[in-house]
């Protein structure tokens, strides 16, 4: 029985250094652990993409393999016209393989910004070539509620030597479980150009993540484009060598 009330006391005693500890962090501390909550070390996932516009929707489906936020590849393995499709990432070099043309193309900086597949995501936002930890300056600017969870309002400055597209991002990180649950993104004058909500989080592999995501631009009414991950392995063994130029044209 005093066994049992000492480890009471302990615990009594660590929860306010708990929470203490939580309400020390840093916004780049926060936004760290935000990001590995989605990522972890590598990844392999399937996704479904809708994109939706005022008089036609479009569904895509991928596959995506990443790694140490250096390396990325993604196959898409439908519509039909596209599948087979891949896009691959190493450092800061992009290329997509076209194979009904049998083509390799290399995807310079300057169309980063592009509508990845048609949706209203960019190659950045897909290919991930910017860091939200590293390319930016984080600011913790407030505390807001999103759907019942209390969260840290955070805004990014994007870094004079960076190349990303955003100018800067205020998002909303969930103070219970480290959860990206909103983000707003502006360009470099400081327009907004879209926002993205994420929701119905789910346990997937070895964590609870967000598993719909939302991204509505500010100036196309009626345009919207969906994410839905279907399955995510965290952390898997994934060699560098994977993330090929030949690698593209033979994976499936």
């Amino acid at each position: 029985m005093k066994q049992i009330k000492t480890i009471l006391i302990c615990v009594i005693l660590a929860s306010p250094l708990l929470q203490m500890d939580a309400q020390n962090l840093s916004a780049k501390e926060i936004i760290v652990k935000a990001d590995n909550k989605m990522r972890g070390t590598s990844s392999e996932s399937t996704i479904t993409m809708k994109i939706v516009r005022p008089t036609w929707e479009r569904t895509v489906t991928f596959r995506s393999w990443e790694k140490d936020r250096k390396y990325s590849l993604t196959l898409i393995t439908a519509p039909a016209k596209e599948k087979g499709q891949t896009f691959l990432k190493r450092d800061t070099e992009m290329w997509n393989w076209i194979p009904n043309i049998s083509r390799l193309v290399k995807i310079p900086p300057s169309m980063l910004s592009q509508g990845w597949m048609g949706s209203d995501y960019t190659n950045d936002d897909i290919l991930k070539e910017s860091s939200i930890v590293v390319d930016y300056i984080h600011t913790i600017i407030g505390d807001e509620t999103i759907s019942g969870n209390e969260c840290y309002k955070i805004k990014l400055i994007q870094k004079e030597d960076a190349a990303g597209v955003w100018g800067n991002i205020i998002t909303w990180v969930s103070k219970e479980e480290f959860l990206q649950l909103k983000s707003t993104y502006f360009d470099e004058d400081g327009y907004l150009v879209k926002t993205e909500t994420a929701s119905e989080i789910k346990m997937m592999d070895d964590r609870k993540i967000p598993t719909y995501m939302e991204i509505i631009p500010e100036d196309d009414p009626g345009h919207k484009t969906i994410v839905i991950i279907n399955t995510i392995k965290f952390n898997t063994n994934i060699a560098d060598g994977f993330f090929s130029q030949q690698n593209m044209k033979r994976v499936r």
